[in-house]
């Protein structure tokens, strides 16, 4: 966290956010659409393969514009809907193959 952040007492996205509960996103609309009545999102289970990743592609390449000028309620629904599909693609990879370059030395 940077010093002015710290000094201001300003609240992070995650805790602006009443959805966001700092471990995972939760959907308060058991439905699945928004207050206005329009769907999220295709449930990320009834997604193949290449549409989850074309999905997870699509959130991750808008993610900093979201964070830094979008309206909080176009960040939850973007912290959202980024947890569903992670979750997914961990829970359909559990064994993911994972690149020792990445890994720390213990």
């Amino acid at each position: 966290m940077t010093e002015s952040v710290r000094q201001s007492g300003d609240a992070s996205p995650e805790q602006r956010v009443p959805e966001w509960d700092g471990d995972h996103v939760h959907d308060t609309r058991a439905s699945g659409a928004d207050l206005d009545g329009e769907f999220l999102g295709v449930d990320p289970a009834e997604l193949g393969d290449e549409d989850l990743i074309r999905e997870m592609q699509s959130l991750h390449r808008t993610r900093l514009d979201t964070l830094r000028h979008a309206a909080d309620s176009a960040l939850a629904n973007h912290l959202r809907r980024t947890a569903e599909l992670e979750t997914e693609y961990l829970a359909r990879h559990p064994g993911r193959e994972v690149d020792p370059s990445r890994l720390r030395d213990a």
